[in-house]
């Protein structure tokens, strides 16, 4: 089981140059308003296993989770590989994040 890790500076840069991320955000609601990457998508952990199927693999690329530090974010790849998905984990998470946020919902 292999799950890939890029750094916040890395999935930074494949945002800019438009590269398609398909990015999950597993933090909390209340971390979410309170600033998220745009263009992520909310499925917290605490929802992960019965939201499950709103995964969108199909829309091609790997699945990229992010929280507040990585942590969170790689108990669901560590989960989701072994059933075969293809995964990336924020390392440093939303902590790391270089970029701008937007807040709310």
């Amino acid at each position: 089981m292999s799950i890939a890790v890029w750094t916040a500076e890395e999935l930074y840069e494949r945002l800019a140059k438009g590269e398609p991320v398909n990015l999950i955000d597993v933090r909390e609601r209340d971390e979410w308003r309170a600033g998220h990457i745009p263009g992520a998508r909310l499925i917290p952990l605490s929802e992960f296993l019965e939201r499950v199927d709103e995964l969108e693999p199909e829309r091609g690329g790997p699945l990229v989770f992010i929280c507040k530090a990585g942590v969170r974010s790689m108990r669901v790849c560590e989960y989701l590989a072994r059933f075969g998905y293809d995964v990336v984990n924020v390392e440093g998470g939303m902590a790391a994040w270089p970029g701008e946020v937007v807040t709310g919902d």
